[in-house]
């Protein structure tokens, strides 16, 4: 067996000797073993002669917690069995005792430790095996006498990837106490380490920091032009340390160069957030506990070949300062693209601190905003501001088809937008408000302010609207003496033509009920808002304040779930009521009766999304046909694919969320489906992440930033190399991948923009597949930048696994993720979705899309080929192995789809309707013929009549014909006169051709 042999200058201490061990290999085996019934580290031992009990002290040196309840399973290499006399003593994380029966006499024998069994697939729980004793009595009564002494030869991991070499080797106590004791002038250690060799234990020294001892200097060498990174380790000896900070000088070389501090960054004590906003953090260190920190240097590429030294300072707010000592050889060799490209370097870590396609610039389809007084054109929308900063009128310009813009506004709102602070006495506070304040006026961005003043409090109003229809306010209430409130409204009055359907607040995609009274529910209701609307005018909304927290989502929502805004929430004394008040359907955002003292402050925040985004690309839509499989990509394109979607877990993508591994396999295949004239959309989002990715060491140490905190365990990986406090996500048993949940926002979005500029440059990909994603709509932007880069298509897709129920906190998908709709080019939705019981008005608003400007395609069962037609909707190519649109795909390509109007049931002059509302028609209308879509709702079979304007369609009806072309699995040919009943089935339809 061909061993990649570490190493290991471990001196180990036997059970009651102080004399130092031999020197133990820890090498890897070639996945040897399965892993699953015998877990995935073993100790080789040797019996040199005969006898019936061997007794072996194995010196592991274990990071885990506890290891005298876990049992170990003793195999005799030469027979392949189990040994059952076995008996285990004096265990600890340093060392081990087993006596053992060598069944097989002189030869080989294998110790597994950590065995575990795996509770689960996708989401496994691991739950290690309890010690238990198999020996016989007599057996276990020899162990008292004579017994053969067996030796330690190697420490072995199932694989590499599994190695706790070198970084996880834990030091003894005593070593630790005698490493302190030599330097026990020092309340803290510090120990310079390089980038290849990760911290990775935040519990235990490892024993290569034993060995090399402290040290007050640090040497390695960079390329000119890298991405370099280093660590500082720090150790409080004496007592927790308080904000801890890493201090730089320049570097200089012998001729006088410099590399100057100004390129240096301490990624755990600074950087930049996800909207380009500076950031920095505090650093503290609990006594006895390993930090590490991640230093780095952004090295120019026309800096001289040299030697370069300085220093770092360590300082602490309760601990004298600490200075290393920093020599660092620069190379004359350039390093390509700052050295991204090998990141087990840690040469990505910059990334974090990324500004990349910040700035708001117009993003197609988009167009630049306009500003006529107080009046704001976007593309197919105007918004028009009232003199208290708040919308007096928001109009859209989009016909009922969606398809086209129009001069005719429909108006959302019958009066402004307004608050009202009502008084103990009943009376309504009323404002004197300021001229309003244009603060900013770009192309991407117009963003205005007002003051609100009364002797009472003080409103302050900071709006702003983006060009793809986002409008966000911050309103700052200040109580300028003390005030007693009966009530506090948001009042949002729509027109009722446009207040049609609603999404949110505990409602699925339906017609508005005539009253809804709902609270807030934080602990288990991710809900603060909602959207209402018609297909062509709707608006979202959404309360916070100022502390919103982005909760997780996809199963982890009660895990983080939303904050109660104080101001909205008012101790639960809020919530939001819709019913008719007058000629309004008045939504009251109301958060109940308070008080508040001079001084108090309160931010009543909001924001809105003006929908419709853009009108639909039908065109598009039924040109780029997607299959979701990892397939050649000839066999792709004789199946009629022109998109194929590589998921996470296979060979050119194994791993969740980290397409950095297989990039030259990837490049391969994408160069091949180019060839062809196909895309490639690659698997990649944000929400957790493998634990392939090379950079976890150093996004573990900036605490629960990246990562959310939580009770661990997960696949036996995650419970060997991390420690407790994380969330363990879906694991791909096809990679062997375990992933960790993220939280939320954070920097690692930044990496993600510059990791997706990256794939699009060096790989080549097409676009994304987002799959229930964990970030807002500022990043959607950046990446949406970032993939369009150099004329690339940019496509996006999104799959969302139904978020109405009680893991996600019974939100809906896309209200969930309306914000990132304005840079999405289909939908998904997805698993949990039901095509067989839901409405029609659920499939349009909740699935279809269509009232956002987008389309979709369904999941669950293959959906229903029937009702998916009416919005332009099939199943994706081979996601299930029955899953196949070519029978609808042919239809389309003979009649010329992608050349018609669709024109949906939800059109008033639609031309062709049906006689029973439970059977809507939606047609794809050309200049001689049409394409019906029928498809039923009715709780039977039913018997219906078209009724067609033949006028508007410019066809003769008698000379018309109406032809049901043979559909596999979804139709047998057929032709209908002219005034013929048509037989639809339960759940089922038609696609007609008339021409």
């Amino acid at each position: 067996m061909q061993k990649f042999l570490f190493t290991s200058l471990v001196s180990l201490c036997m059970l009651g000797a102080m004399a130092q061990t031999p020197v133990l290999k820890y090498t890897n085996a070639h996945d040897d073993w399965n892993a699953d019934s015998l877990g995935t580290h073993r100790v080789i031992v040797n019996v040199t002669s005969k006898g019936d009990v061997a007794k072996v002290i194995i010196p592991w040196r274990r990071r885990d917690e506890n290891p005298q309840n876990k049992d170990v399973i003793l195999v005799d290499a030469q027979t392949c069995s189990v040994v059952k006399n076995a008996l285990l003593k004096d265990v600890s994380r340093e060392q081990g005792t087993i006596y053992f029966e060598p069944t097989s006499g002189v030869g080989r024998y294998y110790v597994y430790y950590m065995p575990y069994h795996i509770k689960g697939v996708y989401y496994p729980k691991t739950i290690y095996l309890p010690v238990k004793n198999t020996a016989d009595e007599n057996w276990l009564a020899k162990t008292t006498k004579s017994t053969l002494q067996a030796v330690c030869s190697e420490l072995q991991s199932v694989n590499g990837f599994n190695n706790f070499y070198p970084m996880e080797v834990i030091a003894t106590q005593k070593e630790t106490d005698d490493l302190i004791k030599k330097n026990s002038d020092k309340s803290y250690l510090v120990f310079p380490e390089d980038r290849l060799h990760s911290i990775k234990m935040t519990n235990d020294l490892p024993f290569r920091w034993i060995k090399k001892g402290v040290q007050n200097s640090f040497k390695d060498e960079a390329l000119r032009g890298e991405n370099f990174a280093y660590q500082l380790g720090i150790y409080p000896a004496k007592k927790d340390l308080k904000n801890v900070r890493v201090e730089f000088s320049d570097l200089k070389s012998a001729s006088g160069a410099v590399l100057s501090k100004s390129i240096m960054q301490c990624i755990n004590n600074e950087g930049v957030n996800w909207i380009g906003t500076p950031e920095t953090f505090m650093v503290n260190v609990p006594q006895k506990k390993v930090q590490a920190l991640w230093c780095t240097i952004d090295i120019p590429e026309d800096t001289k070949a040299g030697v370069y030294a300085g220093a770092v300072k360590v300082s602490v707010d309760n601990a004298p300062t600490t200075t290393v000592k920093i020599s660092l050889k620069i190379n004359d060799q350039i390093a390509k693209d700052h050295g991204v490209d090998e990141p087990w370097k840690q040469t990505r870590l910059t990334w974090l601190n990324s500004t990349l396609y910040e700035k708001n610039t117009v993003i197609a389809p988009y167009i630049p905003l306009k500003k006529s007084g107080n009046e704001i054109s976007l593309l197919g929308r105007k918004v028009t501001i009232a003199k208290t900063g708040f919308p007096a009128q928001l109009q859209s310009f989009f016909t009922q088809e969606m398809t086209s813009i129009s001069n005719q506004p429909k108006d959302v709102l019958t009066e402004p937008i307004h608050f009202h602070f009502t008084k103990s006495d009943g009376k309504d506070i009323a404002f004197n408000s300021s001229l309003v304040d244009y603060t900013e006026q770009s192309e991407g961005t117009i963003s205005w302010q007002v003051k609100n003043t009364s002797p009472e409090i003080e409103m302050d109003v900071n709006g702003s609207l983006e060009f793809d229809g986002f409008i966000n306010y911050t309103v700052k209430v200040i109580a300028l003496q003390d005030a007693d409130f009966n009530n506090i409204n948001l009042h949002i009055p729509f027109q009722p033509s446009v207040a049609k359907y609603i999404l949110g607040l505990g409602n699925i995609g339906q017609k508005r009920p005539d009253s809804i009274a709902w609270k807030w529910h934080v602990d288990t209701l991710n809900q603060d808002g909602a959207w209402l609307g018609d297909v062509n005018a709707g608006l979202q909304f959404s309360l916070r304040d100022q502390h919103y927290v982005r909760p997780l989502n996809t199963n982890f929502y009660l895990q983080k779930p939303l904050l109660l805004p104080s101001s909205w929430g008012n101790d639960n004394k809020g919530g939001i009521s819709i019913w008719q008040k007058g000629k309004a359907i008045l939504v009251d955002n109301y958060s109940g009766a308070r008080s508040m003292k001079k001084g108090d402050t309160l931010y009543y925040n909001f924001r809105m999304l003006f929908t419709p985004f853009h009108t639909l690309d039908t065109k598009s839509h039924f040109a780029n046909r997607y299959i979701h499989k990892y397939i050649n990509t000839d066999t792709a394109k004789a199946l009629g694919a022109t998109v194929i979607n590589i998921h996470q877990g296979t060979a050119i993508n194994p791993y969740i969320n980290y397409p950095f591994i297989k990039t030259s396999e990837m490049k391969s295949y994408i160069d091949s489906a180019h060839a062809l004239g196909e895309k490639v959309k690659i698997y990649n989002t944000v929400r957790e992440l493998s634990n392939r990715a090379y950079e976890l060491p150093a996004l573990f140490s900036l605490g629960t930033e990246i990562f959310s905190p939580g009770k661990g365990n997960g696949y036996p990986w995650l419970c060997e190399h991390l420690d407790t406090n994380y969330i363990a996500g879906w694991y791909t048993p096809e990679a062997n991948d375990a992933a960790i949940v993220q939280n939320g926002m954070s920097r690692w979005h930044n990496y993600y923009v510059e990791g997706t500029k990256w794939l699009v440059k060096n790989v080549g990909i097409d676009g994304l597949y987002l799959d229930d994603v964990a970030f807002d709509r500022d990043i959607m932007k950046r990446v949406k930048r970032a993939l369009l880069q150099d004329n690339h298509p940019g496509l996006i897709d999104l799959h969302s696994a139904n978020q109405f129920d009680k893991a996600d906190g019974w939100n809906n998908s896309s209200i969930l993720y309306m914000e990132l709709f304005p840079y999405l080019n289909r939908l998904w939705f997805g698993e949990k979705f039901d095509y067989e019981n839901n409405s029609k008005d659920y499939y349009l608003t909740e699935m279809s899309g269509i009232p956002f400007g987008l389309m979709g395609e369904m999941l669950e069962n293959n959906g229903n080929a029937w009702r998916g037609m009416l919005y332009g909707m099939t199943d994706r190519l081979l996601w299930f192995d029955n899953a196949d649109p070519r029978p609808l795909w042919k239809v389309w390509d003979s009649f010329g789809i992608g050349d018609a109007k669709m024109i949906g049931y939800w059109v008033d002059d639609n031309p062709v309707k049906s006689d029973n509302e439970d059977v809507p028609v939606t047609i794809y209308k050309k200049n001689n013929s049409v394409l019906i879509s029928l498809a039923s709702w009715a709780k039977n079979d039913v018997n219906i009549h078209l009724k067609i304007d033949w006028k508007a369609l410019g066809i003769n009806p008698s000379t018309a014909t109406i032809v049901a072309p043979v559909i596999d699995k979804f139709q047998p040919a057929r032709a209908f006169k002219i005034d013929e009943a048509i037989h639809v089935e339960k759940n089922k339809g038609w696609l007609l051709i008339v021409k």
